[in-house]
């Protein structure tokens, strides 16, 4: 006997208890898919964010809050490399350039970093995308989802984000002139100056020798160096990448490629995002508990079909397939559900993230979230047993009463 036209029957009949019973497990599956879409997506966001910033060389301390400061233009405050430090790797020919870093200030929300054309030629990927590069002091070159166009005048300010304090802004007028390709990264929104820009606003050194006028970019005059937050250094092969992470990891300063740095974050969320994932499937299989109980309760009302169908003749095994294939119809409907419930919560959040951080993600579903979901479906259809044995051995006498 075919079970299929009993179970579209109860499902016609209780179809408000049926959707919600899909809507709940849609729910409980999406949110583990859309933990561990989200998790992959701001693994691969912040890894590319990272790609154009080979080596960077700072003063001691912690290598995580140098990477928030340089590569992720976060707010806050990092110890200075000492001058003579930052002399020598400008100078070091292992290397095909090294610029210096400065930051301080900022326009409307947006960070304000000070260094090298060449640098601004890197993160661009080799070229801007609009306009030309700075070429003097009061130039600026912007990320590519910054609001300023090409031409724009404007005045920088003391301070970015949490350091942002009462000065107010600096007189120097400051012009757009070019706008770098986009990178995916927080630097879409930055404000880049020449370096020297940055040091005379603060009145330090510009690097250069104040009588041989307004120079820009290197070669640096050791003489004339401040101290900056970091310098980053692209080696010119592999081999000298590690002889200069090496050279720089002293009492002095301290070296670091930002793929470490981003491995010990990873092993973090990696952690993290398996207590996440028991939890959540520890949530998923309550969830289907609950909804196994209330097919229970939800079934009960039918017991005399079932018992007026057995008096007919029919097999307890075609009670047992209505049973269970109602059952596992809610669960894998619930869960497919899910899945592309979770892949929209996923993209919302990720929308989100990318409007605070600058980092642009982009969450997939793959076989992990497919394996989750399959998992949810391989439970959910076990515990239909549950109501479809209780109901199979039931006497006929109990459900005519």
């Amino acid at each position: 006997m075919n079970p299929l036209p009993f179970v579209a029957a109860i499902i016609r009949k209780d179809w408000w208890a049926t959707v919600a019973f899909i809507l709940f497990i849609a729910l409980a599956a999406a949110l583990g898919v859309a933990m561990t879409a989200q998790e992959k997506a701001l693994r691969s966001g912040s890894a590319r964010a990272a790609d154009h910033f080979d080596l960077v060389v700072s003063a001691p301390g912690s290598q995580t809050d140098v990477l928030f400061k340089t590569v992720f233009l976060r707010p806050g405050t990092v110890e200075l490399l000492a001058p003579e430090v930052t002399a020598e790797i400008l100078a070091d020919n292992r290397a095909v350039f090294a610029a210096p870093l400065g930051f301080g200030d900022s326009h409307d929300g947006d960070a304000i970093a000070g260094t090298t054309r060449d640098l601004v030629t890197a993160i661009s990927g080799g070229a801007l995308a609009e306009g030309r590069m700075f070429e003097s002091y009061e130039e600026a070159v912007v990320g590519a989802h910054s609001p300023l166009a090409i031409g724009a005048a404007f005045h920088a300010e003391h301070g970015h984000g949490e350091e942002k304090g009462a000065e107010g802004e600096h007189g120097t007028i400051l012009k757009v002139v070019g706008r770098m390709a986009a990178t995916g990264s927080p630097w879409d929104r930055a404000i880049v100056v020449p370096i020297e820009q940055m040091w005379l606003v603060h009145n330090l050194p510009t690097g250069h020798n104040p009588l041989g006028g307004k120079i820009l970019g290197p070669p640096f005059d050791a003489g004339f160096l401040p101290g900056v937050p970091a310098v980053i250094v692209k080696p010119k092969t592999l081999s000298d990448a590690y002889r200069l992470r090496g050279a720089y990891r002293s009492e002095r300063s301290t070296a670091f490629f930002p793929a470490e740095v981003l491995l010990e974050l990873y092993g973090l969320m990696g952690d993290i995002r398996q207590l996440m994932s028991l939890m959540a499937l520890g949530t998923q299989a309550l969830v289907i508990g609950v909804i196994v109980a209330g097919v229970i309760a939800l079934l009960r009302v039918h017991r005399k079909q079932f018992a007026t169908l057995r008096a007919l003749g029919a097999p307890r095994g075609y009670i047992l397939a209505s049973i269970w294939l109602y059952v596992a119809i809610i669960v894998g409907t619930g869960s497919v559900s899910g899945l592309a419930l979770g892949w929209v919560m996923a993209k919302a959040v990720s929308s989100l993230v990318a409007t605070s951080t600058g980092i642009a993600l982009s969450p997939v579903i793959g076989w992990s979230e497919v394996a989750l979901v399959a998992g949810l479906v391989v439970v959910g259809c076990l515990l239909a047993l549950v109501p479809a044995i209780r109901f199979y051995r039931e006497p006929i006498i109990n459900g005519l009463r």
